[in-house]
């Protein structure tokens, strides 16, 4: 990691902790741990450092698996200005994603409905590729921090992450497989 892309990590988690995160519960214990645990893990893959930087902010917007936000989705610039484009348009993707109009046929379409916006995008290759490795990481996470999420959605994951396999990295592919070959 470059100086740039340290000093950028640095300023991120700065602002998650002025903006609450610490105090935030979520599956292994707060917030801020989740998405360091998600950039960690993402970063550990040796995957694009925009992708990282996404993977640490990744819900500040809320999701659509956890709604608690850190700043509203309409005021993108403090966050672009923290993380760069690339990486907050990644961010506010995966932030607005709903899931359930999204996830089953992203792998075949590409397709990404938006919460926030109501619109649906297209994916190009590049943005899939990212857009499933940020999700699986993400889900990988709370697997393993709650036994009880992967004993009530192990196996729609399982399958889900199965039909993402062509579009997702290889190395986020083996690593859900060997997190999943034990979820149930």
């Amino acid at each position: 990691m470059t100086d740039t892309s340290t000093g950028r990590e640095q300023r991120v988690r700065g602002w998650l902790r002025q903006h609450g995160a610490e105090r935030i519960q979520h599956p292994g214990g707060t917030l801020y741990a989740h998405l360091s645990r998600v950039h960690d893990r993402i970063r550990e893959h040796e995957l694009d450092v925009h992708l990282q930087l996404a993977g640490l902010a990744h819900a500040v917007y809320g999701t659509d698996g956890f709604a608690t936000a850190l700043t509203d989705p309409t005021d993108r610039a403090t966050i672009r200005e923290l993380v760069g484009a690339r990486a907050e348009a990644l961010i506010f993707l995966y932030g607005g994603c709903d899931r359930a109009r999204s996830w089953r046929r992203l792998a075949d379409t590409g397709e990404v409905a938006n919460r926030f916006t109501d619109q649906v995008e297209t994916l190009d290759p590049a943005q899939l590729r990212s857009f499933v490795d940020l999700s699986i990481v993400n889900e990988l996470d709370v697997i393993e921090q709650d036994p009880a999420v992967a004993a009530q959605h192990g196996t729609y994951l399982r399958t889900l992450f199965a039909a993402w396999a062509p579009v997702a990295s290889p190395r986020i592919n083996s690593d859900a497989q060997r997190v999943l070959g034990g979820a149930s």
